[in-house]
């Protein structure tokens, strides 16, 4: 197959996908919500004391992406298992590990890409230095996609199986961690004005990584939840 091939196929997945998700707009709408919502909330908890505030705010912002973006684990690969698209996916003569290339790339653009530009209001709420804006897109921009590559391992280990949402969260958690280190010590590092170059070249390490890895195990476990 072409390269042409190949980009054609994610861009098909991706693009319905993405239809489909335009259709469930509350889904997009929950996730940001939550994201807000969860964010909102510990300033409450914590009091508003502000230096408190602003030593908290690069942790609470990545837990609460990371948690944001285990909202629709359970609906990554669901509707496809349960209308028998997902079979007609592993008989098409594309490699399955395409197709899942493309519907991770339109699960991070719903669910992942808007926490991204909504993370400098978060930042706002926090009180943080304007020096803290770029390390967080820049962190979450390499992490958020990241999270839902992972997630999507989760999720088709987990297929079919009763109680799959929660199932998949608890999977996936623990393989969360070293993003959400990098991740909050990138928004940290850089808020104090120091090099953050060391935490964002492990996100983009551990990107590729996942990028390289993912999709082929995504494909396995789908192929053994069908059979």
């Amino acid at each position: 197959m072409e390269k042409a091939g190949f980009s054609s196929t994610i861009l098909w997945v991706l693009k319905r996908d993405l239809l489909v998700a335009v259709r469930r707009r509350g889904d997009l709408a929950a996730t940001l919500f939550f994201f807000v919502m969860v964010a909102s909330l510990f300033p409450l908890g914590v009091g508003p004391e502000p230096q408190m505030l602003r030593t908290m705010a690069p942790g609470i912002v990545w837990v609460a992406a990371l948690l944001a973006s285990t909202l629709a684990l359970n609906r990554l690969f669901a509707s496809d298992y349960a209308d028998g698209t997902l079979e007609q996916m592993l008989l098409s003569p594309e490699p399955l590990a395409l197709l899942v290339i493309g519907k991770m790339l339109a699960h991070w653009l719903i669910s992942g890409l808007p926490l991204v530009l909504i993370s400098p209001l978060i930042a706002l709420q926090f009180d943080q230095p304007t020096e803290a804006y770029g390390p967080m897109i820049l962190s979450l921009l390499l992490g958020t996609p990241l999270l839902s590559l992972i997630g999507g391992i989760g999720a088709a280990l987990t297929l079919g199986i009763r109680g799959s949402g929660v199932m998949a969260t608890l999977l996936v958690l623990p393989l969360y961690v070293p993003v959400l280190i990098f991740g909050a010590s990138a928004i940290s590092t850089g808020a104090s004005g120091m090099d953050i170059s060391g935490q964002l070249s492990v996100l983009g390490a551990l990107l590729l990584l996942g990028l390289a890895t993912t999709p082929w195990a995504i494909s396995i476990a789908l192929r053994i939840a069908v059979e």
